[in-house]
């Protein structure tokens, strides 16, 4: 029964690839996000999730060349969900269980089951048809993880220099799931991978072709995990003025920081959103080439986002962003960034602890339910007013039921639902 192998026709390829980026979006919404740089300073390492020796864009060092000098801030940063958005399949990279019996799904066509394999030093998913002893298989590998794993990944092959998403997604809570978006009972391994799906999932891919659909990479040209560099700009010039010093070469006058490398805390507040918001903001429109924007520059070069209106039900996956900015804590507050709770550097708090941000500037006793809760009331601000919601746009498909993604949202304000 290979008919259930599906092509993606072309009339439909631009919306079947507007849709993956807002699914992939999940991924990062959800915790499953993040990343670290390797060009040629790092391409010798012996980390297996770094990537593949690349050729080194103009001005980028590289992860290990920042270490050399700020060894724990990058030592806690490998711990962050944004150091582990990406990576090269391993038995610690990926996390769902290939052991015989947890390693199969079946679906609502009763003759087509997929199998997670690892064979031969591959990690595998295989479509099977059919019922025995008449069955066919169709097989690809796992090229490159998705997700830190913290509640969900999925993954990517490679077709030549096409990139594609691979039908079966994990989901922590649940085990292995049909990828989101996809259709129950049919076996789809050509969902096409454009550069803003991995724009927010790596440091850097090397597009082929500079349509913004098209999802063909030089292979020996990418880097997996979120860099320092994506955040703070091209080290380059930064890394070789302090070495310069360090090593007492009195020619050099080290200029100031922010002339060679962007410290985001000194941007003004639209900027250091900015940097949050490429991967944070939602979907949006490219209006440069992916991976070409440089922190402390106006995003809107680079991608546009268009802002909700006042009234728009704004889905809690993929836009924290705009979420944050309808909180009237943030409206009522010149300096309130996602930085204010969020410590790039480290990796995420229980969510309770972010409360005493809160009361920074709210009184317990200012709360509706401080009457029945007292002072246990500052415990634990986070589940409500910023509570886990359901994703009306990220659903996937498990044997006819729908299961859709739990995200926290990010619009901070009273919700008559989560009041206890």
């Amino acid at each position: 029964m290979s008919h259930r192998l599906l092509p993606v026709p072309p009339g439909v390829l631009h919306s079947r690839m507007t849709r993956l980026i807002s699914i992939l979006a999940i991924l990062t919404a959800i915790g499953v996000s993040a990343l670290v740089d390797s060009d040629r300073a790092s391409a010798q390492s012996s980390r297996a999730d770094v990537g593949r020796p690349v050729a080194p864009r103009s001005g980028y060092v590289g992860t290990e060349t920042c270490a050399s000098c700020h060894q724990e801030i990058v030592r806690t940063y490998r711990l962050t969900n944004h150091d582990r958005t990406s990576a090269l399949p391993s038995k610690s990279a990926i996390t769902g269980n290939f052991a015989s019996g947890s390693n199969t799904i079946t679906t609502l066509d009763p003759s087509l089951i997929f199998r997670m394999d690892q064979k031969d030093g591959k990690f595998l998913q295989t479509a099977i048809f059919g019922d025995p002893p008449h069955t066919k298989e169709h097989s690809e590998s796992i090229d490159i993880v998705i997700g830190s794993g913290d509640k969900g990944q999925t993954y990517l092959h490679w077709k030549g220099e096409g990139l594609f998403q691979l039908p079966i997604s994990y989901w922590r809570e649940i085990g292995w799931i049909n990828s989101p978006g996809y259709l129950d009972g049919t076996a789809d391994f050509d969902r096409a991978i454009p550069p803003r799906c991995v724009e927010c999932h790596a440091t850097y891919f090397h597009a082929l072709s500079p349509s913004p659909f098209a999802n063909q990479y030089d292979k020996l040209n990418f880097i997996l995990n979120l860099s320092c560099e994506r955040c703070h700009g091209p080290g380059g010039a930064h890394a070789e003025t302090h070495q310069a010093v360090s090593t007492g070469a009195t020619s050099v006058v080290a200029p100031s920081d922010t002339a060679v490398i962007v410290n985001p805390r000194k941007l003004s507040r639209d900027r250091q959103m900015d940097v949050c918001s490429q991967c944070h903001g939602g979907l949006g429109q490219p209006v440069a080439p992916a991976f070409t924007f440089v922190p402390g520059q106006a995003l809107a070069q680079y991608i546009h986002l268009q802002t909700p209106e006042a009234n728009a039900n704004v889905d809690v996956h993929g836009n924290q962003v705009a979420l944050l900015q309808r909180s009237r804590c943030y409206q009522s507050s010149a300096n309130l960034t996602c930085t204010t709770c969020h410590n790039p550097h480290e990796a995420e708090k229980p969510t309770a602890s972010y409360s005493t941000n809160c009361l920074t500037c709210h009184q317990p006793q200012q709360c509706g339910e401080f009457a029945n809760l007292g002072t246990k009331i500052s415990d634990n601000c986070i589940d409500c007013h910023m509570p886990v919601q359901s994703s009306k746009l990220v659903i996937s498909e498990l044997n006819g039921t729908q299961v859709k993604a739990l995200v926290r949202s990010h619009w901070i304000k009273v919700y008559a639902s989560a009041v206890r």
